[in-house]
């Protein structure tokens, strides 16, 4: 049941990042046609467009952390056995997640002075814009927690050790993509 709505949930967030992609394409690339036919352009579709890439990256880091597909030091990891790498993975994710507070607490800390800005052209609170920190933020900690609880329990699968060293051959996620596409 677990596995099932997370998929649903990857899935949503995939889409909304085609979603956010096809809005800047079709935003970007219609003030380039307005700009060269008719020598004008929406300006809202030029602040919206970065907003929008401001979300498709955080929303991104979150899908793909899920996918571990971060940078790593693979070299180091992938020559370390068993008991190394889960000890890597370990002080690693206590790190990010360490990093995923502070990211909150700054955050929440700027909330004040990012609810009293407006941008300037669509006249929107920039608190909408920076919102998606506490998405990014409380996403990639509840990942992070959830893969720290399986490796100090004991519970951590063995191909997540294997991506953890960047090895995705054995991966479940790898093996499913072909048959859920």
């Amino acid at each position: 049941m677990l596995r099932h709505a997370e998929r649903w949930v990857l899935r949503a967030l995939e889409f909304s990042l085609v979603a956010l992609l096809a809005g800047m394409v079709v935003m970007v690339f219609g003030n380039v046609v307005l700009r060269y036919l008719f020598n004008s352009g929406i300006d809202v579709s030029e602040e919206l467009s970065r907003y929008f890439f401001v979300w498709l990256t955080f929303i991104g880091a979150v899908v793909v952390m899920r996918e571990n597909g971060h940078l790593g030091v693979d070299s180091l990891v992938g020559a370390l056995g068993d008991k190394g790498r889960r000890l890597c993975m370990v002080a690693s994710d206590a790190i990010v997640f360490i990093c995923c507070l502070m990211l909150l607490e700054g955050t929440w800390k700027q909330q004040a002075i990012n609810a009293s800005a407006v941008a300037p052209v669509t006249g929107i609170s920039m608190a909408y814009v920076y919102g998606v920190l506490y998405f990014a933020g409380a996403g990639i900690a509840l990942i992070t927690l959830g893969r720290l609880f399986r490796a100090l329990t004991g519970k951590l699968g063995p191909y997540e050790l294997a991506e953890f060293a960047g090895d995705y051959s054995a991966s479940p996620s790898h093996n499913l993509k072909g048959h859920l596409e």
